[in-house]
């Protein structure tokens, strides 16, 4: 029997009954808490499988419009396109509410895709490559904002979890044995009380 080591006094029995009676709370609390936090999970998940899949459509056209680009206008003078051409993207850490909680989240901005280059070295296939790598930049964004999002998301299930655990299979457990340890004691000492008494009045009253 998992109890404590404990005098079974009735001061320690009231210790031990506000402890079972404050474990329980935090546990059903925790329970919920889980359950809100899975179901927060899930609809990670599921936009997590949504983007993905809207990353691959992407995918699937943008490569093949690169490799046009490159048969159309030749590596080298791609290469020395691109050297001209910059960007600027800004990423901040925000909070994001989820489960009732506020969590880090990444925020990415992406600048407009615009045609930098000169329209003597335009050609329809380069305009075709940027802006469907800009379309497949955005979803890579947003998929990383919302894995992350999970990521925490899952830790704190776990976390969770374990909390849950430890309530349910050591605190609880641990605390109802020594309530029951205690009141078994302390019935034993009143009985014992009793019977001592009731002797005692025997011998009194045969004097």
């Amino acid at each position: 029997m998992a109890r404590e080591q404990t005098a079974p006094t009735k001061s320690n029995l009231l210790r031990v009954k506000e402890r079972l009676a404050t474990a329980r709370e935090g546990y059903d609390l925790l329970e919920q808490k889980r359950e809100i936090l899975v179901m927060e999970l899930m609809q990670k998940v599921e936009q997590v499988k949504l983007l993905e899949r809207e990353l691959d459509a992407r995918i699937a056209t943008a490569y093949p419009a690169l490799k046009r680009m490159l048969i159309a206008v030749g590596r080298e003078r791609a290469d020395r396109i691109s050297r001209g051409i910059r960007y600027r993207f800004e990423l901040e850490e925000k909070r994001i509410l989820a489960a009732g909680m506020s969590l880090p989240g990444l925020e990415v901005r992406l600048p407009a895709a615009e045609l930098k280059y000169s329209p003597a070295n335009s050609f329809a296939e380069c305009d075709e490559t940027v802006l469907e790598f800009f379309e497949l930049l955005k979803i890579l964004t947003e998929l990383a904002a919302v894995r992350t999002i999970a990521w925490r998301l899952a830790r704190e299930v776990r976390k969770t979890q374990r909390r849950v655990n430890a309530l349910e299979k050591m605190v609880i457990p641990t605390a109802r044995d020594t309530q029951v340890y205690i009141e078994a004691a302390l019935e034993e000492r009143d009985r014992d009380s009793f019977f001592t008494s009731k002797l005692l009045k025997r011998k009194a009253g045969k004097e």
